[in-house]
């Protein structure tokens, strides 16, 4: 089903979809919420006919695997989910990790990171840090994806690859969390047209995810982070998204600093669009698998 692009903010306000975001105290209800009932994270019980999953406990935290159930994996994706560091795996991610397996002939890992209040930035780095390496060594190679905080999760562990003379890796970022910090001047533009995001709960969010961290840290706010010797980098992000302006200087620097990186940003969009089910989000996810697809 597609759904008229104009409907989503919509939708979105009348849904209260930035609730935890509109102030620190309610960004700690949210936390308290998660902590009493934690959510389901695994995939539907009918993904696809075509593939098949398998779940292994890795550093004590299960990691699915989806892939092709009829031909053998010509690559390994580690897809590392959004959900502002308190959410869980959502049916969007499953739809997008089983067409990244079925059409790019890919292994696709999915981490289940510790979330808050349990889980921090270094927690959740070095499990998918380990994951890829594990996989490198396996495969040869690894490419990595991420939404939202997955997205922060993603670069923070391509900087580290980076910095352990790992060759570059190719990286896809679907409007990530760059700096916790939310102090970009321009976010207050963005602001008054973003109906998901905000900076007060953002920043209390941030603030938690870092743990024993300074919110600048790369391993918390990756834009802090040297981006000389990534690898080939995508970046979606949406003009009503609080996180754009940070999006838009990541692809100033990674170019400064000679990465290539090709930059979709789409006017009008708000944040994660290339997940939901538009036209304009079925065609980022078109572009998504290929440039995870070794075979192209």
């Amino acid at each position: 089903m597609i759904i008229p692009e104009a409907l989503v903010p919509v939708f979105l306000r009348a849904t209260g979809a930035n609730t935890a975001f509109r102030s620190a105290a309610n960004a700690q209800r949210a936390i308290r919420a998660v902590e009493l009932r934690p959510e389901a994270f695994g995939p539907p019980r009918r993904l696809r006919p075509d593939l098949r999953v398998s779940v292994e406990q890795v550093d004590g935290s299960p990691v699915y695997t989806v892939a092709p159930a009829r031909s053998t994996p010509t690559t390994a994706v580690v897809y590392t989910h959004g959900g502002a560091w308190i959410h869980e795996t959502a049916p969007q991610h499953w739809a997008l990790v089983a067409q990244i397996a079925v059409e790019a002939n890919a292994a696709v890992s999915v981490p289940i990171y510790p979330l808050l209040p349990f889980g921090t930035a270094q927690r959740a780095h070095d499990l998918v840090l380990g994951l890829a390496e594990r996989l490198i060594a396996r495969h040869g190679e690894v490419r990595l994806a991420g939404d939202s905080a997955g997205g922060q999760i993603s670069l923070a562990v391509a900087q580290t690859l980076r910095d352990r003379g790992v060759p570059a890796v190719r990286t896809v970022l679907i409007a990530p969390a760059l700096d916790l910090t939310f102090s970009n001047p321009r976010i207050p533009v963005v602001q008054p047209s973003d109906p998901w995001l905000a900076q007060p709960g953002g920043r209390e969010l941030g603030r938690r995810w870092a743990g024993g961290l300074k919110v600048e840290h790369p391993v918390v706010s990756p834009l802090f982070g040297r981006l000389d010797g990534l690898g080939p980098m995508l970046l979606f992000t949406g003009t009503r998204d609080v996180l754009n302006p940070d999006a838009r200087l990541l692809a100033e620097r990674a170019v400064a600093s000679g990465v290539p990186l090709t930059l979709r940003e789409r006017s009008g969009a708000v944040h994660v669009f290339p997940l939901l089910p538009t036209r304009s989000g079925r065609a980022a996810r078109t572009e998504i698998v290929a440039a995870l697809d070794s075979r192209g």
